[in-house]
């Protein structure tokens, strides 16, 4: 497995690196035999530490979790115990898929943009109803069925997902909707 541990605008030290290797080799071990590579990303906010970590398994999925504390240690274990806590909730489900999938997750590529935010000028009409594009990225769309679709969200503490329905063979998105359920819209 490959870890990435790095540090924003703060030194990382040898220390630290073994001790986020040995722990979250340990909960990876527990629960998903089988990750690919974790990406551990330590900042400092105000007087606080911050740890976010995110887990690619082999079967496509992202598990992320973040952790805040005064020392960054402790930051890390909170972020840990999170990321122990999603994949002991998420154990079964994540065993029972795996064992439908012979393959991993199949990725299509799309185009993502991010618009400018539209800037209201004392009630006037804008010039253009064409947004202004900020920028055009690459992304990737995986092909899951919808229950690995819900799965995949929360793991990955996204508010939606846009997904390839593997059923359906078409472009499907999962949502966290204000009232705590998942909202599904099959086109």
């Amino acid at each position: 497995m490959r870890y990435q541990i790095t540090g924003k605008h703060i030194d990382i030290g040898d220390a630290l690196q073994v001790h986020v290797k040995t722990e979250l080799g340990t909960v990876l071990d527990k629960y998903s035999q089988r990750p690919t590579d974790a990406t551990v990303i330590f900042s400092k906010s105000a007087h606080e530490y911050v740890c976010e970590t995110i887990v690619h398994l082999s079967s496509g999925l992202n598990a992320a979790a973040k952790g805040h504390a005064t020392e960054i240690y402790a930051a890390f274990e909170a972020c840990a115990e999170k990321m122990d806590k999603q994949l002991r909730r998420y154990k079964r489900r994540l065993k029972d898929h795996h064992r439908d999938r012979s393959e991993p997750v199949e990725h299509f590529g799309a185009a993502s943009y991010i618009l400018a935010q539209e800037v209201d000028s004392g009630g006037e009409e804008p010039e253009s109803l064409q947004p202004i594009i900020v920028a055009e990225m690459e992304t990737k769309i995986p092909s899951l069925s919808v229950g690995e679709a819900v799965m995949q969200m929360e793991l990955a503490g996204a508010p939606v997902l846009v997904f390839r329905n593997e059923k359906k063979d078409g472009v499907n998105v999962v949502y966290r909707r204000e009232d705590g359920n998942i909202g599904w819209i099959d086109p």
